[in-house]
């Protein structure tokens, strides 16, 4: 392309303008339309519609900024004016966006080009190289490889499945109250950690103290607690008399249908 002010590719015209080294007021538009015309008219039948578009996008874009530069500067009130001013923008970063693409594209191909005619390397080691390679010295003669052989063909034991953690065993609330009275009559007075010392599972720490809440209920035990969340102090206040005091079996017995299941 040849103009006035410039020689060069359409690219670099682009270039110039966008990088701010040519002013694009000083750029002849109609030469640069004229020019494309006779480079289109000498290719004949074999013409590129990709690249008459991207000329008539590249077009677009420099009449854009042509006519914003030479426009006094004011300020825009109607909107209609924003949004083509927001479309020339919007159109010429899609433009640089798309050199910058193709350009990547042909870094991409002239690698590929070149990697084209690599090829892997199909020899050994060169002598100087082979006789770096430290000598195999195998240490293990032949009763070791009879014991890693028998070793390899044991038969595996088969995997158990444990299920002791889904089926807990019950524990008796009524038992465990026998427990705790017989300790508050032998020790009096204890706290609730002492109660629960011989214990090994959660369950049986719960079935203790729900054995405890039904002793409460029945005034047999005292507790006390100075604070909040702080050691809980059980006493005996039963008597010491043979007769012990009644503990339901409620907690111990399964649970019933519900009202629904009854109806059925």
């Amino acid at each position: 392309m040849r103009l006035a002010n410039f020689e060069g590719p359409f690219d670099l015209l682009l270039q110039l303008i966008a990088k701010h080294k040519l002013d694009v007021t000083e750029v002849a538009l109609s030469e640069v339309t004229d020019e494309f015309m006779a480079y289109i008219r000498a290719l004949g039948a074999d013409w590129d519609l990709d690249e008459t578009t991207e000329f008539l996008v590249v077009a677009a874009t420099l009449l854009d900024l042509k006519a914003a530069r030479l426009l006094p500067a004011a300020e825009v009130e109607d909107e209609a004016d924003l949004a083509l001013l927001e479309a020339r923008d919007l159109l010429f970063a899609r433009l640089l966006q798309y050199r910058a693409y193709k350009r990547i594209a042909e870094i991409f191909s002239g690698r590929l080009d070149d990697e084209a005619r690599r090829r892997p390397r199909t020899v050994g080691l060169e002598p100087h190289h082979a006789e770096l390679l430290p000598e195999v010295v195998i240490r293990i003669g032949p009763e070791g490889f009879a014991r890693l052989a028998v070793r390899a063909m044991r038969p595996r034991p088969r995997p158990q499945v444990y299920v002791d953690h889904i089926h807990a065993p019950l524990v008796s609330v009524q038992e465990q109250a026998g427990i705790v009275v017989a300790r508050l009559r032998e020790l009096g007075e204890a706290g609730f950690r002492t109660l629960v010392e011989d214990t090994d599972d959660t369950l049986t720490v719960v079935a203790r103290f729900l054995a405890l809440l039904e002793l409460y209920r029945e005034k047999a035990v005292a507790l006390d607690q100075e604070t909040a969340l702080g050691e809980l102090t059980v006493r005996w206040t039963g008597g010491d008399g043979d007769a012990a005091p009644t503990v339901t079996d409620e907690f111990d017995r399964p649970p019933g249908p519900t009202e629904e299941e009854s109806k059925t």
